[in-house]
This record gives structure tokens, sequence and C-alpha cells, in this order.
């Protein structure tokens, strides 16, 4: 992105559905931000932080050509039109002096991948994610799931309705070793909790290097198949890119210590579910919790639905209550430095998309 002339006019387009007093947050950022909101032209929520709103909203044709006029006037974006592909694509493509959005979602390089923008597109207009803003929620599902299984309580539930009073000892986290696959903002967030329940953690990324204090040890991707014997639970926080599909396939399944837990809240693609189902249904791995899929909405014929150790959430599990506050405050952290010329924050790499 090149630099911007001293505190220009700035004028920025929310095209996601956002509360009044986030959006007057933004509007009082600066004297030379200009904000064009409309929120009859928005689709109504179904959920705090729903940034799609509910399906089929039409806006009839005055309201697509207000909609259309806002998108045209605007320099920067709050989220991305439509919350989709085509929608971020139509923009970039009639309004050229578009040159930032911001997403609203960690794993935005998708949309851009999908909007197939041409090169010089991608040049003029940068695309920053919400990387960072989910860790806290993430991580406390990675948690979630490892004490899950590892606490035993499917068995504890079936007990429970067959009435049933069977004493037994339950794991513990504690001790264990935990291998996390990806060490971004999620991927650190994962290693300090779990340290504070006492495991042992092995981080894997491309660098084979990590600053946080709570990684124990951290090695490059090729070392993958030689670590995942080691793991009693596996965490996955990675994105989807032509690197890391299929990374966890048959072989690397099979490589896991038995018994181990597995979580996933990157990308459903990075796991070969096919195989995952196997091993699940022969109980190498005791359990799977799983935000994410490689087909979402999940298809109800999935064999996922009805396996007893398998925990899901519809990609869901970084929601909460204060997401749009989270994202606004990066949004204007990001808004200052656009305003100054600055390198954003969480610009997504146009060759590798995130």
């Amino acid at each position: 992105m090149s630099g911007t002339d001293d505190h220009h006019a700035i004028t920025v387009a929310i095209v996601t559905p956002l509360e009044p007093e986030l959006v007057k947050q933004i509007r009082d950022s600066g004297d030379h931000v200009e904000v064009l909101y409309e929120p009859d032209l928005l689709p109504p929520v179904r959920y705090p932080g729903d940034h799609g709103g509910v399906p089929g909203f039409a806006r009839g044709a005055g309201g697509e050509g207000r909609w259309r006029h806002m998108l045209e006037g605007a320099e920067v974006f709050f989220g991305v039109p439509g919350d989709s592909a085509a929608g971020l694509a139509a923009a970039v493509h009639s309004n050229q002096n578009l040159r930032w959005v911001q997403a609203t979602s960690a794993g935005a390089g998708e949309q851009v991948r999908a909007a197939a923008l041409a090169p010089e597109e991608l040049e003029r207009v940068t695309v920053t994610t919400a990387s960072g803003v989910h860790a806290g929620p993430l991580a406390e599902f990675c948690m979630l799931g490892l004490l899950y299984f590892i606490r035993g309580v499917p068995r504890l539930q079936a007990d429970q309705r067959a009435h049933r009073w069977d004493e037994r000892p339950m794991g513990e986290l504690s001790g264990r070793t935990l291998v996390i696959v990806g060490l971004g903002a999620i991927g650190n967030e994962v290693a300090r909790m779990a340290k504070a329940f006492g495991m042992h953690t092995i981080g894997i990324n491309r660098r084979g290097h990590s600053d946080s204090a709570d990684v124990d040890a951290v090695h490059q991707s090729d070392r993958l198949l030689d670590l995942l014997p080691q793991a009693d639970a596996v965490a996955v926080t990675l994105p989807r890119t032509d690197e890391t599909l299929g990374m966890l396939d048959a072989q690397a399944l099979k490589s896991m210590k038995p018994g181990a837990v597995l979580v996933n809240v990157g990308r459903g693609a990075v796991i070969d579910e096919p195989a995952l189902v196997q091993a699940l249904r022969e109980g190498r791995l005791s359990g799977a919790a799983l935000d994410v899929f490689s087909t979402e909405p999940l298809p109800t014929q999935s064999p996922l639905w009805d396996l007893p150790n398998v925990l899901i959430t519809p990609h869901t599990a970084a929601l909460s209550m204060r997401e749009n506050e989270r994202i606004v405050e990066l949004f204007i952290e990001n808004l200052r430095r656009y305003a100054n010329g600055e390198v954003l924050l969480n610009r997504v790499d146009p060759q590798l998309f995130y």
C-alpha cells in the first residue's frame, strides 16, 4: 500500500452490521475520518457479531442503488461486502478509489483468493484480517476439547444417562505433551493456557522459531511426522494455504500416539477428513474436537456427526459477545497507521493469501 497524504479526509464505508456505539468510536477516531453507514442497507443480524446477517436479505431496487453508491464512494471498507468473495470482487472492480479493506475474520485470505482479483487490483487494494482478535476464544475451545476427552466427559455423560454410578479415575492435562501445529496468535495463546495446566508444549511453524516463553520447543513443519508420536494431544490452528492443505494426511494421523486427542480450530482442509473418520472409528484416537470442516456447513450425511468420540461446533468457537469491540479496536489502530502511511497490521499476502 502506498502512503497517504498527511491526514487527508479518509472515507470509510462500514459494510457489515455494527453496533451504534462502535460506529461512533470509528467516527470519533479522528477529524479526518468520514464514516458512511446505513444500517437499513444491511441484513438483520442473527446474533451479536453476525457479519453475514440473515440469509436471503434483499435491499430492493432503490436500496441496491444506494448501496452501490456508498461502496463506490469509499476509500476504506470496514468489513467485506456481503461477507463473501463475490462481494469483495464486485466492490474492487467497481471502485477504483478503494485502497484498503479491513476484514472481520482471521481467515479473510481465503476470500481474497476466491475473489480472483487481478494482480493490479491486489496491488491497489490492501486487505487486512482480524487475526489475533479471536485468539482467546479459540484457545479456550482448544482447552475445552482437551478436557472433554482427557477427563472422559463422553463416558460421564453416558453413565449419567444410564443412571450408572461407575467409579473410575480420570485423566489429567498436567504432564502431558501438546503439539501445536501453527504458532500465530491463536497457537501462542493455546500454549499459554496449556502451560497453566502444566502441559509440555511443542510448536510447529514454518520458521522453527517462536518468541513465546510458553512454547517449550519449536520445530519446522517438516518435522511434523517425527513429533506426532510424542503428542498426547494435537491442536491445529493453521490457515488454509497451498502449503497446509492436507498437512495432517492419513500417514500423519497413523503416526499419532494411540489414544491422542485432536483439536482443530484452523481450517478443515488441513486434515484429511476420511482418514480422520477412520482413525476415530478404529479408536486410534480417543477423540477429536472440531470447529472447522472440509465442507461447511458439515453435510448431514457426514459420519463425524454420529461418532461418539467427536465434539462438533459449527465454526462458532471464535464467536464472542465482544468480537466486534475487539475488531473495531484493531481497525482504529490500523486506521491511524493508514493515515500516517505506516504498515498495516495483519495484511494479507497477495501471493500466499494469509
